[in-house]
């Protein structure tokens, strides 16, 4: 029998703090906030949800990543890249720019893209209002990634200059994701 994990309130919403099932709605859950990729519900408790919060444990998936992620006109997702697990993404509302493979496709609400390992991608949000985008991937402890430099991807203000298989050097230009919530998250009551 599988207990029922421990939900409590950290500095963005709801997290688990054990192992277990659990149920939390995603406008009460603990949100992720960047100036440069918008807003992202993370559903775990990993580092950045606790970030100052030393007395507690990462209570991070093993096999799935799942993300919401809420990104304002004019943004992108994050950045241009590839891994070496499958991923799969859901366009819940808005509209966006999907880069794919160094080509561009309109996406609209319940758009579905699957990716599989080693596909380049990214999405920009275009329209009026955010795009939220539900966002899936497998774990497996031998995965890989790549940034690869890509014309059409720099374009988009969401490309390397130079290749690289390091996230930290990749993302280094940018604000570090913190704890919060943002004014145009449409989730925010």
């Amino acid at each position: 029998m599988v207990d029922e994990a421990r939900v409590e309130a950290l500095d963005s919403g709801l997290a688990p703090v054990s192992e277990g099932w659990f149920v939390v709605n995603a406008a009460d859950a603990a949100w992720l906030t960047n100036d440069a990729f918008g807003a992202r519900c993370v559903f775990e408790t990993d580092r950045r949800v606790l970030r100052g919060r030393a007395d507690r444990d990462q209570v991070r998936f093993e096999q799935l990543g799942i993300t919401l992620a809420v990104v304002p006109p004019g943004k992108r997702s994050g950045l241009y890249h590839g891994e070496s697990n499958e991923e799969d993404f859901l366009v819940i509302a808005g509209e966006c720019l999907l880069l794919v493979e160094d080509v561009e496709r309109p996406l609209k609400a319940w758009d579905f893209v699957h990716c599989p390992p080693g596909t380049a991608h990214c999405f920009v949000a275009t329209g009026d209002a955010p795009c939220v985008i539900f966002m899936t991937g497998a774990r497996t402890a031998d995965k890989s990634i790549v940034y690869p430099a890509s014309d059409l991807a720099r374009r988009h203000g969401a490309g390397v200059e130079t290749e690289t298989t390091s996230p930290a050097e990749a993302y280094a230009p940018f604000p570090h994701w913190a704890p919060g919530r943002s004014d145009w998250n449409p989730l925010n009551g």
